[in-house]
């Protein structure tokens, strides 16, 4: 079975882990202040969970999610992830991150910024646009007439087809904004940051389709 490496374990890569599990994956998961503090954590998710370094979890990870705030990934370079398909939740919060020329002049998107500290990996961004809570709740079989759609962006065609399938087994579609370069359609006060979902005071979301999620890309401007 596919063991997914976990790069931060807060909401969204928390939550990543619980649908992965419960699809039947392994998960390493790791973060930055050690794996004994995962212990409560991997306990309730099982025996397919286990805590380690974020080396041990790229190592180990077959598929490699990082969740991490942006300005930590300067602290990324060197994790064994080279030929390895990285899905990136990052977003750019200026008042969080600090000032990244880069990213505020728009030069690189989120997920470029990503690729350039891991050279070798195959990076494709998703999950970034999704309330931790609307993800856990809206995953649905597939077939499901109400199966929402997630939008990703990356460089490789084949790293996309891997994130494809790892969405379909946890319960959701996938639409394809492109190359990384594209990757800004989906990244904060875009039309599909957050309100395709529904709102965040209800946590069970809204289910948003294909066809949703491709007008409200279709909507971004810089």
């Amino acid at each position: 079975m596919t063991t997914v490496g976990i790069i931060g374990s807060g909401n969204i890569g928390g939550t990543v882990a619980r649908l992965a599990v419960a699809a039947g994956y392994d998960v390493v998961l790791s973060n930055s202040r050690g794996p004994e503090t995962l212990g409560e954590f991997v306990s309730e998710l099982g025996p397919r969970a286990r805590a380690a370094t974020p080396d041990e979890a790229a190592a180990a990870g077959d598929i490699v999610l990082v969740s991490t705030p942006i300005k930590a990934y300067p602290t990324l370079s060197g994790v064994p992830v080279a030929g390895k398909v990285v899905m990136d939740t990052g977003n750019y919060y200026p008042e969080r991150d600090g000032d990244i020329a880069a990213l505020g002049t728009g030069a690189r998107t989120d997920c470029e910024y990503l690729a350039d500290h891991l050279p070798g990996a195959e990076v494709v961004k998703v999950f970034n646009n999704i309330y931790s809570k609307h993800l856990l709740n809206l995953a649905r079989p597939a077939g499901a007439t109400d199966r929402t759609a997630l939008p990703i962006a990356g460089d490789s065609e084949t790293a996309k087809a891997v994130v494809t399938d790892f969405l379909d087994s946890i319960g959701y579609g996938a639409v394809d904004v492109g190359p990384l370069a594209e990757g800004w359609r989906q990244q904060p006060g875009t039309p599909v940051y957050g309100p395709p979902y529904g709102s965040f005071d209800n946590e069970q979301g809204t289910p948003a389709d294909a066809s949703v999620i491709r007008s409200a890309l279709a909507a971004a401007t810089r």
